[in-house]
Order: structure tokens, then sequence, then C-alpha cells
């Protein structure tokens, strides 16, 4: 889609307003300026507009409402919530996320940290004014890491996360084939997480918990998950990267890490710092004096700029899930040896013709229930063109192989990449 397209694009859904009949210049650049600010707001961190059609106060109603209606179906099934549910995790919850927030763009709004009974490891928001917390990530990780979890979080509202998408996924209808497919749709919300973690990094440094915890969750994540990266469209960056990416943002915030302490310069960090330097475009935006025309253009640059990086993520990703299937085409089983109740050792001939290094190898298995599971071995070294390797499976999540023998599975290359 070209930048032309999107700005017709963006006129076309916002048409009504013009068919008033504009006489004059001034009255039209009103008429965009107005047109602008409907689907459009001023992005928090960076000062650049982005997609929204849905002001703040309608975010917090919709985004708290669709939270509320979470609680009232736990409370419904008889589930504990809050200190109800532990109070000592929850103290904790509250006692981390206080301090995050204080130093986050949204540190002036009322919020508040919901712990509910899962031992799944995830946490969410919804746009609004809360956060819920499963009570499995709380008993996982320490202190900083939670932090992680919590600043990460709070910038998908900060950046307003909800709102861009929608309006994005509104305004695709109207764009170019590629921008409905599943793919890209995956694509665009993975740029979204990779700018809620620079964010949430940040938030972290400055409340005064360790930033290079994250790196440490998504390596921890990527040595028990591996990447799958060829069994779906990732809405995520996967876990390798991740760790990676996270780690090299870690290293750039650093400096405004105080153990312990909110940095006392946190206010103005948020807006100059080592990842960004917020602009201040809205003094050139006068409605009737030009201001129009600027809003319209920032709007379409910006909404163009997010498009093309979605398009060319959805393209990595699905070239890198076409070479992981064209490995496992030439990936031969030859053995498998069980070695306790919960492990066995399976040895495996690279029959390709390139070198490849980072590879993990994947066991999916389907219990009588529907439930998946999913168990990686990661080889250490590069491997060569006929090798023949080892790799020990273990299950650490309570299924032993006599249960496994009563499953669906399949094996599955998990991950490659070609040797350099």
């Amino acid at each position: 889609m070209t930048g032309k397209q999107i700005v017709t694009t963006l006129l076309l859904a916002l048409g009504t307003v013009f068919l008033s009949g504009c006489q004059t210049l001034q009255n039209i650049d009103k008429g965009l300026y107005n047109a602008a600010e409907s689907i459009s707001e001023t992005d928090r961190v960076t000062g650049q507009r982005t997609l929204s059609a849905a002001d703040r106060s309608a975010q917090i109603r919709q985004g708290n409402a669709a939270v509320e209606k979470i609680v009232a179906d736990e409370k419904k099934q008889g589930r504990k919530l809050d200190s109800a549910l532990d109070r000592k995790q929850y103290q904790r919850l509250v006692r981390i996320f206080d301090r995050v927030h204080r130093v986050s763009h949204l540190s002036r709004e009322r919020w508040q940290p919901i712990l509910i009974d899962r031992d799944s490891f995830n946490a969410f928001t919804t746009g609004g004014t809360y956060i819920v917390v499963h009570l499995g990530l709380m008993q996982q990780l320490n202190d900083d890491e939670v932090a992680a979890v919590v600043g990460h979080e709070i910038a998908h509202t900060v950046a307003n996360h909800v709102g861009e998408r929608q309006t994005q996924q509104q305004l695709s209808l109207l764009a170019s084939k590629a921008a409905r497919q599943k793919g890209y749709q995956a694509a665009f919300t993975h740029e979204l997480e990779r700018e809620a973690d620079r964010i949430g990094i940040l938030y972290s440094a400055l409340s005064g918990f360790d930033p290079y915890a994250s790196s440490r969750i998504w390596q921890r994540q990527y040595q028990q998950q591996g990447n799958a990266r060829s069994l779906f469209a990732h809405d995520h960056p996967v876990n390798a990267e991740r760790a990676s990416e996270t780690k090299i943002l870690a290293g750039r915030v650093k400096q405004y890490y105080q153990p312990g302490r909110i940095n006392p310069q946190a206010a103005t960090l948020l807006d100059n710092n080592s990842l960004w330097q917020k602009s201040d475009n809205r003094h050139k935006e006068t409605a009737g004096e030009g201001g129009g025309v600027a809003a319209v253009l920032s709007t379409a640059l910006g909404a163009y700029v997010d498009h093309q990086q979605a398009k060319q993520e959805a393209s990595r990703q699905s070239q890198q899930a076409q070479f992981v299937k064209a490995v496992e085409q030439h990936m031969q089983l030859e053995k498998q040896t069980r070695k306790t109740d919960t492990s066995w050792v399976t040895r495996w001939r690279w029959r390709g013709n390139i070198p490849l290094n980072n590879v993990v190898m994947g066991m999916m298995a389907q219990d009588s229930k529907g439930k998946l599971h999913r168990y990686v071995s990661h080889l250490k070294g590069s491997l060569r063109p006929g090798q023949r390797f080892d790799l020990e499976f273990r299950m650490q999540d309570g299924v032993t192989l006599k249960q496994l023998e009563g499953m669906k599975t399949r094996y599955y290359v998990d991950d490659a990449l070609p040797a350099k």
C-alpha cells in the first residue's frame, strides 16, 4: 500500500466530515483537522500521531467494563480474588505495581491490580485502569521479573495498543488484501509487543527494578518452550529474539537504574532518554491555518510506517517458518530410548546439505481432553550435513511416558538457522 492509498483510505473513512460543503480553505483545513482528531491521538511516549478512534475516557469505560465482567464471572463461579486468594502474593503485587505505575505516563490515573486464580503464566490489560495478573505468574517470578511484566502491561495502555489495533483493523477493511490476512494481523500485534517491551523496560529501570529481568524471563522461556517458529504466526516476538532484544534494551537504560528506589529524574526521563526523544508537533497544528493538512499527513505517515513494518514482519516470519519446515523434511528420527519415567533420548540424522545452528527439536502431544503438551530439546553447537545427534526430552508438567503412549504425538523442528 502506498502513502497515497493510506491518505485516501483515511479520507474515505471520514468522508462525512466534508459532505457539509466547506466553502473556504480555512474551513476545509478545519474539517481536515477534525477528521484527523476523530481517528488519531497524540502518542504519550513519542508525541507523534497514532490511529485511535476513541478518546481516553471511552477507552477507560470499554476497558474497565471488560475486566469487571471477568471479575463478576470469577465471583459467580466461586473463585477467590486478590488478598482472599493469596494475601502475601497480592500484597507483593500491589507493592511492585505501585512503584512501576508511579513512573509511568499514566501515573495520575487511579489504577487497580487484580489477582485471579490461574496457574498459568499470564497478565493482561484491556486499555482501562486495571491490570489482571494470574497467580501462577506471581509464583513463578521474582520481584524484578514481576516488575518487568507489570511495566510491559502498563505500556500497552500507555501506547493505546488496544485502540490502535481496533482502529487499524477497521481501516484494513478498506485497505489492501494483505492487511486483512491473519499473518499480517499477527505481525501488526507483534510490533506493538516490541514497543511495549521498550517502554516497559524503561519503567523497570526508572522504578528501581533490574531492567535485565525481562531478558532472563524470555531466555528461561526459550529453554523450556523453544520458539515454535513454524507452528503458527507469532503475535509476540519468539522467545530467543525477545531475550536478545530485551537484553539490548536493558543495556541502554541501565544508566537510569538505581536499585530499590525510583530515579529522582524519572519524570524528565520519560520524555527524553536513550530509547526515544519525545517530539512536540501539536504547536504546528493550528486548525484553519494549515494544521488540518499537517494533522492528516502526520496521521497518514504514521499509519503507513506501521503498515510497512507489519508487512515486513509478516514476510520475515513467513520466510523463517518456510525454512524451518524445509529443515523438518530432511530431519530423520532413527531411534528412541526410554531413560526414566519422564524422560527419553532420541537419535536423529540431519540429511540436508547445509550446516545449521540453534537447532531445537520439539514434540507435541494431545491428551484425551484435547489439551496440548509441548516438549523441546536444544542441540548444543552446530550441525553438519549427514551428522547424527542425540537429544534428551524431559517432561516437567506431571505427564509420564506411560501416559504419553496413549496420546497423539508428533515430532517437529521447533527452530533452526542456517550456519553462517
